[in-house]
């Protein structure tokens, strides 16, 4: 199931507005970077496919009417192939759909580029302008737009930066800290890689302790990616909760 909901159906949810997609009951269930990756390079592909078969159908449409409009004598006399073909193409160009496709084109590569560099997965900018003016009108007091564009460029910042930092990393394991405060256990695990999808508040099971994530911070070399776990009494195996084995 795991590979349907990545490879399958993850490329075509993942052009959802990352909103609409954490609201679905579906949304634990793709890994969403290789969803994201697979969903930018099935765009560029189908942006080629579609804008392949738009040139060779305006063309020959353009052709078409260009000579046709020299056979009743409205363009002058004179015109040669190249002329014909060249006329066509400027035509080509000045279509709408053509820039449309070209778009999506570089959509695609800019979506592959976000989920397999910086794991950001990023939705259709399309769906994404429908969803912002959805939102602005059930809740307008909390659709502030400038914020909104000022936290994604510092979100693609801060993930460009990471992706630097973890380049020049050495791979070494975890380092594991136990601790207390108070009566309770506390476990502090350093990587030095981000573990994917262990965000607060989500449950890790830790060879057999159940433990509730509370903070996950990034740090400096050779382990900057931290996580704060605290123990908790008992704990039940569900779809959600994360695995970590120590051996």
């Amino acid at each position: 199931m795991e590979f349907f909901w990545t490879f399958a159906a993850g490329p075509i949810l993942a052009l959802l507005p990352e909103r609409w997609r954490r609201a679905r009951w579906w949304y634990e269930r793709v890994r969403w970077e290789p969803a994201g990756t697979v969903s930018g390079i099935l765009e560029i592909f189908g942006a080629v496919a579609a804008l392949g078969y738009w040139y060779m159908y305006e063309m020959m449409r353009r052709i078409s009417q260009i000579m046709e409009m020299a056979d009743n004598g409205k363009l002058g006399q004179g015109l040669n192939d190249h002329q014909v073909r060249g006329a066509a193409l400027m035509l080509f160009y000045k279509s709408a759909l053509t820039w449309i496709l070209l778009y999506f084109f570089v959509e695609g590569a800019v979506r592959l580029c976000a989920a397999a560099f910086t794991g950001n997965v990023y939705g259709s900018l399309p769906l994404g302008m429908i969803e912002r003016v959805l939102f602005a009108i059930r809740k307008p007091e909390e659709a502030r737009v400038g914020e909104t564009v000022q936290r994604n460029v510092r979100s693609f910042a801060e993930s460009v930066r990471e992706q630097v930092m973890v380049a020049r990393l050495e791979d070494t394991g975890d380092e594991l800290r136990f601790g207390s405060d108070g009566e309770e256990e506390v476990l502090e695990i350093w990587a030095c890689r981000r573990k994917a999808d262990w965000d607060p508040p989500k449950t890790v099971r830790v060879d057999e302790t159940f433990y509730r994530l509370e903070e996950s911070r990034v740090g400096t070399a050779p382990r900057p990616f931290q996580y704060r776990l605290r123990r908790v009494g008992a704990g039940v195996m569900g779809r959600t909760v994360l695995q970590y084995r120590t051996k």
